[in-house]
């Protein structure tokens, strides 16, 4: 080493270190070439499993941008449904608590009814109105804590005062009770002298309060008018507003001092 440092660039030591550059270099480029794929077996296991947690999570990220896109149309359906009730709530000057459907009576029982997911910690209690944007549904028959049972219009145990809009004539709607039409409604008017109009709008002439039918509810028009053989007066089929066999939203009218576990819907809008 003293040699070699005194000696600088004319180092004595210089050939005998270009010698074993030139046998050892090879050797080294060799050895580093055989070692390298080893090396990185543990570098590429890294990668691997990154690129596993990548593909994972890319894969939960598309299901979940599928699951919106597959659900995105019921969404925005039943926000026009919370809009409508918005409407009627203002239109009727009533207070709503809203809720939806979570299941159908059982069709071997002949009556109609829906459970929905709202009772009495919601404010609902027995012989209140329900009704839909599009009109009324029906009353509640039954309460728990969580849930309601209402009895649809068209069941053929309902039955509710109804004003016919043309004429202003009140009268009794009823289930039909047919199962070829499920949702048929017949009108029979207190006056059997008076003939309603095809096309007539009919509402309901209910109570002031919250049950068991509030006034002013729209059900349905004037679809047929049809007479019996024992009977020379008209009678009247009624087409109501309301799809019940797509019944989702739903508002039950409450007086307007209820206390409720969830957002009431107002003539002036939602309020907490």
């Amino acid at each position: 080493m003293t040699l070699d440092h005194l000696g600088g660039d004319s180092s004595p030591v210089e050939p005998a270190r270009t010698v074993v550059g030139e046998v050892v270099g090879p050797l080294e480029s060799v050895a580093a070439a055989a070692v390298r794929p080893v090396a990185a077996v543990p570098a590429w296991f890294q990668t691997q499993a990154s690129l596993r947690d990548d593909l994972a999570a890319a894969e939960a990220a598309n299901a979940e941008l599928e699951s919106r896109l597959a659900t995105e149309p019921l969404d925005r359906a039943r926000l026009a449904e919370y809009d409508g009730l918005l409407t009627a709530a203002a239109a009727q000057q009533v207070d709503l608590v809203p809720a939806r459907v979570v299941a159908y009576g059982a069709a071997q029982t002949f009556t109609r009814t829906v459970t929905i997911d709202a009772g009495t910690s919601s404010g609902v209690q027995p012989d209140m109105t329900v009704i839909a944007p599009a009109g009324l549904v029906g009353r509640v028959v039954g309460v728990t804590r969580t849930t309601a049972t209402v009895l649809l219009v068209v069941d053929v145990d309902s039955t509710v005062g109804a004003r016919v809009g043309s004429s202003n004539e009140v009268g009794f709607l009823s289930g039909g009770g047919s199962l070829d039409e499920p949702s048929r409604l017949d009108l029979d008017l207190v006056d059997t002298t008076v003939v309603p109009a095809e096309g007539d709008v009919v509402a309901t002439w209910g109570s002031g309060n919250a049950g068991p039918y509030v006034a002013g509810v729209p059900i349905g028009t004037v679809a047929e008018l049809f007479s019996t053989p024992r009977d020379t007066t008209k009678r009247a089929v009624i087409e109501p507003f309301v799809d019940f066999s797509r019944l989702d939203t739903v508002g039950v009218v409450v007086p307007p001092d209820t206390e409720s576990d969830r957002a009431l819907i107002g003539p002036d809008g939602i309020r907490r």
